[in-house]
């Protein structure tokens, strides 16, 4: 059984919430991936992903000021739990574990 599980997409939305700290709710969520990583993100995908991040604990969701340019609803912000610092973590040291096992050798190109 996963200590943590984090799939792909999802370690990458969770690191763009750490990034974008403050400022991060679903519309620079998707900007940030889509500039960082030149890659379409669908919101139907993002939003999916938030949700299933906001149950496994590692997201919290809060809102903001209502704002006129949103016809009075707030925006919805994200931070990073303790929970999801810690999944994060472990996806990293599980990562950096394996990229420091493969022998140098693996990577000798042959002609």
């Amino acid at each position: 059984m996963k200590k943590y599980q984090l799939g792909e997409f999802e370690e990458i939305v969770m690191l763009t919430v750490g990034v974008l700290y403050n400022e991060a709710y679903g519309v620079s969520v998707k900007k940030e991936i889509e500039t960082r990583l030149s890659r379409k993100v669908s919101m139907g995908a993002l939003h999916t992903a938030l949700k299933r991040l906001e149950d496994k604990g590692y997201l919290r969701s809060f809102e903001g000021e209502a704002t006129e340019e949103r016809a009075g609803r707030p925006k919805k912000y994200l931070q990073i739990t303790a929970l999801g610092k810690r999944a994060m973590e472990y996806t990293r040291s599980t990562r950096e574990e394996l990229w420091n096992a493969i022998p140098k050798i693996a990577f000798k190109i042959s002609g």
